[in-house]
């Protein structure tokens, strides 16, 4: 993770940030997740976790907490990043895809696709 720092970011509270420029198709980050079960997705629904969690396993029956800075990347529909799970390894690996320059705030799509322009559960700014 050298090169990325969190930061304010002017729409969203804090974000992560690249330091330097970044390449395309570049691993920014590997980072471990926290596996839960159904039953903790229950309870964690009804706290603020519940933003910052991310379903998991092959058939989604289970979620995950991601560590290291994953959970502060914010979201947008035209990101720079793309996120991939490893379930049997349980982690997240986030890389670009695209050309970053230094300073770009690093964002994800919370749909999983870097493109999919699906809704996403809370309101955008356009």
């Amino acid at each position: 993770m050298q090169g990325v720092y969190v930061a304010g970011s002017k729409k969203m509270g804090r974000g992560v940030y690249s330091r330097n420029a970044i390449e395309a198709g570049v691993l920014v980050e590997l980072a471990p997740v926290i596996v839960m079960s159904t039953e903790d997705r229950k309870h964690l629904d009804q706290t603020l976790l519940h933003d910052y969690i991310f379903e998991w396993g092959e058939a989604k029956d289970q979620c995950a907490m991601a560590l290291g800075l994953v959970p502060v990347y914010n979201h947008s529909y035209e990101a720079n990043c793309e996120y991939e799970m490893y379930f049997k390894k349980q982690i997240i690996a986030v890389k670009t895809v695209r050309a970053i320059k230094a300073g770009e705030e690093l964002f994800i799509n919370y749909n999983g696709d870097w493109n999919n322009t699906a809704p996403v559960w809370f309101p955008t700014t356009p």
